[in-house]
């Protein structure tokens, strides 16, 4: 189990993960993927980037483990390995939302997943 101090062995992994993220389109991408699998076009829509831009960030995502692929016949459909990039993710939004004031997931009316 990994332990969650400063001399852990995995903190140098973690900065790996967290430069991972640190690319606008890649986070619009694990944002997309967060409530089921996408194609690489429908993702270049959703992220308005060409599907060759979204393919390259697909593959750095891929090769660091965050997401993965199911072909059917000639198309390849992308989903997250795990609930972990997403959840970094929202993290990190909703971190952002308090540089700007009160965050929509601390109102009244209930919880909102960024």
């Amino acid at each position: 189990m990994c332990q969650l101090t400063p001399e852990s062995e995995f903190v140098d992994l973690a900065v790996e993960v967290f430069a991972m993220l640190a690319d606008a389109t890649r986070v619009k991408i694990i944002l997309a993927l967060r409530d089921g699998e996408l194609s690489v076009n429908h993702l270049a829509d959703i992220v308005d980037k060409s599907p060759a831009a979204v393919s390259q960030h697909l593959a750095k995502l891929r090769m660091s483990r965050m997401v993965t692929t199911r072909h059917d016949g000639t198309r390849v459909f992308y989903s997250l390995t795990d609930e972990h990039a997403r959840q970094l993710v929202v993290d990190a939004v909703q971190q952002a939302e308090h540089t700007v004031g009160r965050p929509s997931h601390h109102r009244d009316d209930g919880p909102t997943e960024a």
